[in-house]
């Protein structure tokens, strides 16, 4: 059984109760799932206090029905899925009963209205984020999956292999050359249309607002670091030096939000 934290619990010595990350944990003490990684960004660059709470995959619906938390969507014949990320907050209203968000569109857009300070949706942009980050999940990172998926299987604790799909053994040989292909043309596409964002007047070619950071960087380095920490021989070492270094460099910009604890 993975630890876990109740809601409304404070740091040692009485300081205040800080928000509460419901994360997976993997083979190493680093967080590695990319919807989680698209909330730690947002709490990271709004520089707000929170903690995590590491939840293993097949203890994640028992935990959310103990802390009374939502459903993050429906299945097909109508069925609550209960997944994470979800955030808790105890900072809002009575500590006894926090404001508690699932599903990573929902807690971004909760952030953004609850600490609107250093905004991760710049004015006037929020349907298109969440339209970019909608194709980042649905289309961009469609080929990623009969890459990724397995590796992140092998690469879970034992006991989390059985609850997490993709049992299937990793690609190998010609169909892995021609997996990253395909993921190859994603990025060169995405490529195209981020450097129509580049010149003194329309942005560093580097960040899809422009100049600076938004959700749909965090979203996107958000992959990226799934295949780095996942894939780091045989996927980063790809994917960072395509489109001219541009993946690398917004994995450097973004660096700064990446802590963890």
């Amino acid at each position: 059984m993975s630890h876990q934290l109740h809601p409304s619990s404070r740091h040692r010595g009485g300081s205040p109760p800080v928000m509460v990350l419901y994360d997976v944990p993997g083979h190493t003490p680093h967080a590695w799932a990319p919807n989680i990684w698209r909330i730690r960004f947002i709490l990271n660059y709004k520089k707000l206090s929170y903690r995590t709470s590491w939840v293993e995959f097949q203890d994640v619906e028992y935990m959310l029905h103990s802390i009374n938390a939502p459903p993050s969507g429906k299945r097909s014949d109508g069925r609550p899925i209960y997944s994470l990320p979800v955030l808790v907050d105890p900072t809002r209203g009575d500590p006894t009963r926090p404001q508690i968000i699932s599903n990573p569109n929902k807690i971004a857009e909760y952030l953004e209205s609850f600490y609107p300070a250093r905004p991760v949706f710049p004015e006037g942009s929020r349907s298109l984020q969440t339209l970019f980050v909608h194709y980042v999940q649905e289309v961009f990172s469609k080929p990623l999956l009969p890459i990724m998926v397995p590796l992140s299987h092998q690469q879970l604790p034992e006991p989390m292999q059985a609850y997490f799909p993709g049992a299937a053994g990793a690609l190998t040989g010609p169909q892995r050359e021609e997996a990253w292909g395909m993921v190859k043309q994603q990025f060169d596409f995405l490529a195209t249309i981020l450097d129509k964002n580049t010149g003194d007047n329309d942005g560093d070619g580097v960040v899809a607002m422009g100049h600076e950071l938004s959700y749909a960087d965090f979203a996107l380095c958000s992959v990226l670091i799934w295949i780095e920490r996942i894939a780091a021989k045989d996927g980063w070492s790809r994917v960072r030096t395509w489109n001219g270094g541009r993946w690398h460099r917004l994995y450097e910009r973004c660096r700064e939000y990446m802590d963890e604890f």
